[in-house]
């Protein structure tokens, strides 16, 4: 049952898989993922590399890099267990891909190795992993509009993700927040996003790092009255994020979202009686001056 739950789950996501895999970020990826397999395995390169293979085939795997292999399989595999979106699970295969071939091409030749690890330098600065796109009900900020926001209204309870478009984990993270402003946004309950990797004095208000040692981003933290109640990841006495796992049922539980949309609705509602009474004696007044100047 441990082995059919992932392999459902693969099965059932293989078609938003395969949307990804042909996006250019991941088809440049994968021909680098697989680059040393390529080299290896390819008739009339490999006859040309060096082996320790007692047999002195060297179109196959010798013992060494099949126990590299299987190593960086084995951490793929840990890291993965703690994914929470396919894009995850995608991205972790990719980056120890890519960290193996690096490995297995300087043991084979050192030249191969350094012009393979100026290949990933040059791609991991040039490109960036598609944003999210897809449908959300989320308010970007600034540094110049994020304090007024909070504070316009003291009613209203704001959501807001401190991110930066470089972090791996905000972009996996981007379309589980999505969801949540879709099935949580109302007048009362909103959601919004501020990216400190741009805006660096936010960071410094807000007291989120976007140090990648620091692993705060994603941080979620939740206002009320313009004033901070609560945040996730925590963070200790030294500056570093308390290791806590960003699914929606985890922030669902934290942060009691059932319970603060039910509230948030009976605000919504309120708010809208009292914007309707003044309209109904309006209303009332006029009929009022009518019925007086027939009468006259």
């Amino acid at each position: 049952m441990a082995l059919l739950t992932p392999l459902f789950a693969f099965l059932y996501h293989l078609p938003q898989v395969y949307k990804w895999l042909l996006k250019p970020y991941y088809v440049a990826s994968l021909f680098m993922s697989i680059a040393f397999l390529a080299v290896r395995k390819t008739p009339g390169i490999c006859d040309r590399l060096a082996t320790q293979r007692e047999d002195g085939n060297s179109c196959d795997f010798d013992w060494r890099e099949v126990e590299i292999l299987m190593f960086l399989s084995a951490i793929v595999m840990m890291k993965n267990r703690r994914a929470i979106t396919v894009e995850q699970h995608v991205g972790n295969i990719i980056l120890f891909s890519k960290v193996a071939n690096v490995i297995l091409f300087f043991r084979l030749d050192i030249r191969m190795g350094l012009l393979y690890l100026t290949l990933c330098i040059v791609f991991l600065m040039t490109c960036k992993p598609p944003l999210y796109m897809g449908p959300e009900y989320i308010k970007y900020f600034s540094d110049k509009t994020i304090d007024d926001e909070l504070a316009r209204d003291s009613r209203v309870t704001w959501i807001v993700e401190f991110f930066a478009n470089w972090s791996p984990e905000c972009q996996s993270f981007a379309s589980v927040y999505a969801d949540l402003s879709l099935k949580y946004n109302c007048a009362g309950l909103k959601f919004g996003k501020v990216d400190i990797g741009r805006y660096g004095e936010v960071s410094k208000k807000y007291k989120v790092s976007a140090s990648p040692l620091s692993k705060q981003l994603p941080s979620l933290v939740l206002f009320q009255g313009g004033k901070e109640v609560m945040r996730r990841p925590q963070v200790d006495k030294k500056g570093r994020a308390v290791s806590w796992s960003f699914t929606e049922e985890n922030i669902i539980r934290e942060f009691n979202l059932n319970e603060l949309y039910q509230k948030s609705k009976k605000l919504s509602k309120t708010r809208g009686d009292k914007e309707e009474e003044p309209e109904q004696q309006g209303a009332e007044a006029q009929g009022a001056e009518s019925e007086s100047k027939k009468d006259k």
